[in-house]
């Protein structure tokens, strides 16, 4: 039993260290790949999980890719798996950052380093649009047009009209919130207290 939860702690701080070595451009890049690892390859988790998991790590203050890792590892492993994977996610940042103060001057200058990371832009924009598509078609699966609408009017409304993603947030909590509640009622599922 030891060694099964010691290997399962060492998988999943290795996962996340791996993840948060190799994620460049914000936290939403960390979501396809811990898909890859965690669902599909180790099978610790459900697409479904992942994606609930993302929106609650998403909605609480600060980094994204350190929220969604301590979800992930207190559903697996309660508080000490927490712990673990979000040393997992910050200790390569941390190394990364730490490394780089010493040398900002000669990076900064770098025409050769400026090109690298001008081109893993455009892998992290790829990303980020891969993240979209399969997310949206989760959406898209439950066939609820309201949900299915939810997300093109999002999108227009951010882009276009620039209005803040927070007032975007709550709108389409108090929709889907509104949307249960009709048809609990519908189906006589709300009690009256």
């Amino acid at each position: 039993m030891k060694i099964k939860s010691f290997k399962l702690y060492f998988s999943l701080f290795k996962v996340t260290f791996l993840v948060s070595c190799f994620s460049f451009g914000g936290g939403y890049v960390i979501i396809p790949l811990l898909r890859k690892y965690l669902v599909e390859d180790m099978k610790l988790i459900n697409n479904e999980e992942l994606l609930d998991m993302a929106a609650i790590a998403q909605s609480n203050p600060g980094a994204i890719a350190v929220n969604l890792s301590s979800l992930i590892g207190y559903n697996l492993l309660g508080v000490k798996g927490a712990i673990i994977t979000c040393i997992g996610t910050v200790l390569p940042p941390l190394l990364i950052l730490s490394i780089i103060s010493f040398f900002y001057e000669a990076f900064r200058s770098n025409m050769i380093i400026s090109s690298v990371l001008k081109g893993m832009e455009a892998g992290v924009a790829a990303t980020i649009v891969d993240l979209v598509i399969d997310m949206s078609q989760d959406v898209f699966k439950e066939k609820n047009l309201l949900l299915s609408l939810l997300v093109p009017l999002s999108f227009i409304a951010s882009f276009f009209f620039n209005i803040n993603v927070l007032a975007i947030i709550i709108f389409g909590v108090i929709v889907s919130l509104t949307q249960v509640y009709v048809k609990k009622k519908k189906l006589g599922g709300l009690r009256n207290d």
